[in-house]
């Protein structure tokens, strides 16, 4: 069976599979009723507000869904209501299932933004050949990576960085994450430089509940 993999702007991935439903990152630019629509699974890479909005997760988490993230993450979702029996605590080198999807946790660390800023903790997830990586380039074997969700812009990320990551993973396909802080005529630059130099083909770009077979 063939896995739908659907975009919610930003860093937000909704996965589904039959009736399996995993949703990665929720975050401030989320349209939180459609991505989270029949979900009790989520994944949080980590505590930042455009990847984890805390409120509409934690109504979601009242509602039944479960999820799953580094500790510092689920603290405020805790604060906000949502039941501790339904949040899991998950660091690197875990294996978990999420949503009838199977999945490995990938590294620590959110990649530095300022030398002044201190580092908050950031997983990744491979997602049966699915790979989001949160908020750092994760060292990760390219072998086990079909799809690569490839961050483009950041305060942490130049476009080089971006360009050498999937060039190093080499994957199947590339689909666009975290260009919420770019213009259109930005996102067009960024996205033919990483076609040119990338060695992955087109990658792909999502608008809001677009979604593509992987």
């Amino acid at each position: 069976m063939t896995t739908t993999l659907s975009r919610w702007s930003h860093a937000c991935i909704r996965l589904e599979r039959g009736s399996d439903v995993l949703v990665i990152d929720p975050g401030m630019f989320t349209d939180h009723a459609a991505a989270l629509a029949g979900c009790d699974a989520i994944l949080v890479t980590h505590e930042h507000v455009d990847h984890l909005d805390v409120e509409p997760v934690a109504a979601a988490v009242r509602r039944g869904a479960h999820v799953w993230g580094p500790a510092a993450a689920l603290a405020p979702l805790a604060d906000a209501g949502a039941p501790a029996e339904s949040l899991h605590a998950v660091v690197e080198g875990d294996h978990i299932t999420a949503g009838g999807f199977d999945v490995d946790v990938l590294g620590e660390w959110h990649a530095q933004i300022h030398a002044d800023i201190p580092l908050v903790h950031n997983v990744g997830y491979l997602v049966e050949r699915v790979l989001h990586p949160g908020d750092a380039l994760l060292a990760v074997d390219a072998d086990a990576v079909d799809v690569l969700l490839v961050p483009i812009a950041a305060p942490w990320l130049r476009l080089a960085e971006a360009v050498d990551y999937v060039r190093a993973l080499a994957p199947r396909q590339t689909v666009v994450i975290h260009d919420a802080q770019l213009s259109d005529v930005g996102r067009g630059l960024s996205l033919r430089l990483l076609t040119q130099l990338g060695g992955a083909g087109e990658p792909v770009v999502l608008a809001p509940g677009e979604s593509i077979e992987v």
